[in-house]
């Protein structure tokens, strides 16, 4: 089974900047089919380093008024969409799956995942046998209470808001996310087919704020020991906040506590800083990081409170675990010795800024590659593991966290 939250979205190193809006005669001067390519050559700087002497910016506007005079189903042409897609193209062509534009509605969207909330019904999607399902309704969310169960399959949803009642035979995660969210307290209605059932049943879940916690903590105990299990999810606007919430739980009982297993299984990443922010609670001092970009590299060297330096610690990484959770596995591994358990990271060892654009979209830009304190460049490599350990999805023991504390 695939599986994605409701909230899933691509997450990576982020600095975030305003672009500065493009004045409003060079804006105008495009917005016209009849744009010229000295008017469009106008907005390009003349001074960066891509030769750009023999290029051609007419082409683009005979292409669409071939397309405008001579296609078919004139009402598949929407200007709109046609634009995104020639500016998504743009950043495509450069090769790089993290650079990236993004339309105002998915730029909106990337926005909530990383703030960590959002408004949709509250389940964790996914497929069985193909077909759209209910992995888990998140606990105490709307669709919680309006009773849908694990593992009820999908297969049609109704809004009257947005006007459409499609079947999910096809849908993509991405599809599903974008028709099940929707405003506030907004009707949204589920045919599903569940299991002892024989006729599908109609499920309406108003729609709520869903809000997903980042950091968690819980207390284990195994083989003698007691250890303070830290589920770290992403690196999002509220996981500095909900770490020191965390942090303060295990200072309160550190004298019963052997040490922590900081769990970054797929985390997908998020915000730069926020790893340099916990890998520092561990590490002293030190490289936490370093940053290459074309001009430089710099050091960022540890600056957080430091409330757990000392306490033992070990880490469950697998090839889910990418980008800032790297950042801060590496960073341990390095600077502590601390073991790695588990499986062979996914390999991100770049940085982007995440800039917003004047309509409402956002474009992510690489701007550097970041190195482990080692000064080891991780891309498309990952980070392997001192104790590999595969996960029995057959059985509910949680074998990797069990190997982390016997490792402890």
């Amino acid at each position: 089974m695939a599986v994605a939250l409701v909230l899933a979205g691509s997450l990576i190193e982020y600095r975030f900047h305003s672009l500065e809006m493009i004045s409003k005669n060079a804006a105008s001067s495009v917005t016209s089919n009849d744009a010229t390519a000295e008017q469009l050559s106008k907005l390009i700087d003349t001074d960066a380093p891509i030769d750009k002497s023999d290029v051609d910016f007419g082409i683009f506007w005979e292409v669409w008024k071939l397309l405008e005079r001579d296609y078919i189903d004139q009402d598949k042409l929407d200007a709109d969409k046609m634009v995104h897609g020639a500016i998504s193209g743009m950043t495509a062509s450069i090769g790089d799956p993290y650079t990236m534009y993004l339309p105002p509605e998915l730029n909106e969207r990337s926005a909530a995942d990383l703030a960590g909330s959002f408004y949709g019904v509250g389940i964790e999607l996914g497929y069985v046998d193909g077909i759209l399902a209910a992995i888990a309704p998140l606990s105490g969310t709307p669709a919680d209470k309006a009773g849908v169960r694990a593992g009820d399959l999908i297969i049609n949803v109704k809004d009257e808001a947005k006007g459409f009642d499609e079947s999910t035979e096809g849908w993509s995660l991405n599809k599903a996310v974008e028709n099940i969210r929707g405003p506030k307290d907004t009707p949204v209605i589920l045919t599903i087919v569940r299991e002892g059932e024989t006729e599908p049943l109609e499920v309406t879940i108003y729609r709520g704020e869903i809000i997903v916690k980042s950091v968690e903590v819980d207390f284990v105990e195994n083989t003698g020991k007691r250890v303070a299990h830290i589920k770290l999810s992403r690196f999002g606007e509220r996981t500095n906040a909900e770490w020191d919430e965390v942090v303060t739980e295990i200072v309160a009982q550190k004298d019963s506590i052997d040490g922590v297993v900081l769990d970054m299984r797929n985390n997908p990443g998020g915000f730069f800083n926020d790893a340099i922010y916990i890998a520092s609670e561990f590490i002293k001092s030190g490289v936490i990081v370093s940053q290459k970009d074309v001009l430089q590299q710099q050091d960022y060297q540890a600056q957080g409170k430091g409330r757990l330096v000392g306490m033992p610690v070990e880490v469950l990484v697998n090839k889910g675990s990418a980008s800032a959770s790297e950042i801060v596995a590496g960073a341990l591994r390095d600077q502590l010795q601390a073991k790695l358990v588990g499986q062979k990271t996914f390999g991100k060892g770049t940085v982007q800024d995440r800039r917003e654009l004047s309509n409402g979209g956002g474009i992510h830009i690489t701007i550097a590659r970041w190195l482990l304190p080692s000064g080891e460049w991780i891309h498309e490599n990952g980070i392997p593991v001192d104790v590999e350990v595969e996960q029995d999805y057959d059985t509910e023991a949680d074998e990797q966290l069990l190997k982390a504390i016997e490792v402890l």
